[in-house]
């Protein structure tokens, strides 16, 4: 089985062109650059994905400009602990909106906790979760600060504040 040069498709021996791109097939590649295009394949699905994680929803222009501005530390605030913008600026929905993203994160890291009780599975997938909590939490800081309100990959779907 060989594979395309330019897509990295698994590809029938003596087939001219690649059924996914059309790429002309060249000669028959040697083990090691079948390897080599498998592993660039790889590659390149693992970069798609990694930069797809932050491609979410992106609400940002339902805020007002001036909101956003005052109150993007109680954006910060809200991935540290999210009462804060709750009670230190309760009249805005820029706050109030990653203090949501924010208390979610909280209920995520409890629920790791809890898992953290299970003998060795536990052992072994909270400090996982704790590091993916973690990559959440400066990826919410980050859309904060640049006055976004986009939703945290995984977990930003759910809305517990109105």
């Amino acid at each position: 089985m060989a594979f395309c040069g330019k897509c990295g498709t698994k590809v029938d021996e003596g087939v001219k062109f690649c059924p996914s791109c059309g790429n002309p097939m060249e000669a028959p590649a040697s083990e090691q650059q079948t390897k080599t295009q498998q592993a660039q394949a790889q590659q390149s699905d693992l970069s798609a994905k990694v930069t797809n994680l932050n491609n979410t929803a992106d609400i940002t222009e339902q805020f007002d400009k001036d909101d956003i501005e005052k109150n993007k530390v109680m954006g910060l605030l809200a991935y540290i602990l999210f009462f804060i913008p709750l009670l230190a600026a309760k009249d805005s929905p820029f706050a109030r909106y990653h203090a949501n993203q924010g208390l979610v994160l909280f209920l995520a890291a409890i629920l790791s906790s809890v898992i953290l009780i299970i003998p060795i599975l536990g052992w072994i997938i909270a400090p996982i979760l704790s590091i993916v909590i973690t990559v959440l939490a400066v990826i919410g800081i980050i859309n904060a600060l640049n006055g976004k309100a986009k939703e945290l990959p995984i977990i930003g779907k759910f809305k517990i504040l109105k």
